[in-house]
């Protein structure tokens, strides 16, 4: 595995015991869910979490998860080979893990029914034969890749210990890279904390051809040197939002609140969050993307296991529901499923 960006941040610890206390029964259980973005994990310095572990969260929690997209982790790389080629391992083994779920025999959710691997795009235009044997190891889930640019002076605050350059997502060998995407029918995830949005809407307006989910909700920093500012960061937060949305190729994922650097301190209570508790917290964060994007451009995802550490995988989508009351029935299926379903080309 290369050692370049292969360090992940420290997550929270997840507590069984403690998720366990404050279990919900689901609200509207029948409502067809697209979990559009989790990760699979066997790594010494970030636990495990695979196949019969997702598949317990899911039935744990009652609600109707009919299909999932699995995200890169940096994982499950080849041992040998080109450097550049060995992030194909980890498109065969998410493929093998949606054949596995596609043989029935695990229950009915069509897990990693659309799968995003990462391909370094620093290589400019060559990283295309990357490209192209992932989209063969994928065997037709593979849609697109994520290339994390996420990097903060203070991300020490909440134990990011990858470096990885600023303006990455502007640099002319990332673009060259990049350019390869849209030929081939491939998008990309975009995660960058919200102080680097104005280097998505960039680089969504050179590339209007090719679609891009902005991940987390544009990672509003509530930590470090933005401690106790979160209307401050809020304020500019909302306006990059609003900025970003006005690219008609961006759509936005909502979730991936529960992760250390937002700030939220819900995992030091003596009980889990209640999603009545998280629907507070999170409704401005929300509601801004809804309105900016519309619910056909936005997606509720779970982004577990690394939220785990806050809160239950049952609880995150009552939550969701709680947040979606007010929208109408056509709006729910476009936040919950539609939209995921038509951004990684799941056909549900």
């Amino acid at each position: 595995m290369p050692s370049k960006d292969s360090q992940i941040s420290a997550h929270l610890a997840v507590r069984q015991d403690w998720l366990d206390s404050g279990r919900e029964a689901a609200l509207e259980p029948d409502l067809p869910i697209v979990d559009p973005h989790h990760h699979l994990i066997d790594r010494p310095e970030s636990g495990r979490y695979l196949l019969p572990d997702l598949l317990a969260d899911i039935g744990s929690g009652g609600h109707n998860i009919v299909a999932t997209v699995y995200l890169e982790w940096l994982s499950m790389y080849r041992a040998d080979g080109p450097v550049e080629m060995r992030p194909v391992g980890e498109i065969e083994f998410a493929n093998g893990v949606a054949a596995m779920a596609a043989s029935g025999g695990y229950g009915k959710t069509r897990v990693c029914a659309g799968i995003v691997g990462h391909a370094d795009l620093t290589l400019g235009t060559p990283v295309k034969k990357v490209l192209e044997a992932m989209i063969v190891a994928g065997g037709g889930r593979f849609r697109g890749i994520r290339h994390i640019a996420s990097m903060d002076a203070d991300q020490g605050a909440w134990g990011a210990t990858a470096v990885r350059p600023m303006g990455l997502l502007v640099d002319k060998k990332v673009r060259e890279g990049f350019a390869q995407l849209a030929p081939l029918g491939l998008g990309f995830d975009a995660w960058v904390y919200h102080p680097q949005l104005g280097d998505v809407v960039e680089l969504a307006r050179a590339f209007p051809q090719t679609p891009i989910c902005l991940n987390h909700v544009g990672g509003a920093i509530g930590l470090g040197r933005y401690k106790g500012k979160r209307d401050e960061v809020f304020a500019d937060w909302s306006a990059r939002i609003r900025e970003l949305a006005a690219c008609p190729n961006v759509q936005v994922k909502l979730g991936g609140l529960g992760m250390k650097m937002f700030g939220f301190d819900v995992h030091e209570g003596k009980k889990p969050p209640s999603s009545e508790q998280l629907a507070t917290l999170w409704r401005p964060y929300i509601e801004t993307c809804i309105a900016a994007f519309g619910p056909n451009r936005a997606m509720f995802e779970s982004n577990f296991p690394v939220d785990k550490g806050s809160y239950g995988y049952g609880v995150y989508w009552n939550t969701c529901k709680r947040l979606a009351q007010g929208a109408s029935a056509a709006e729910k299926a476009d936040l919950f499923h539609n939209t995921a379903s038509r951004f990684y080309r799941l056909g549900i």
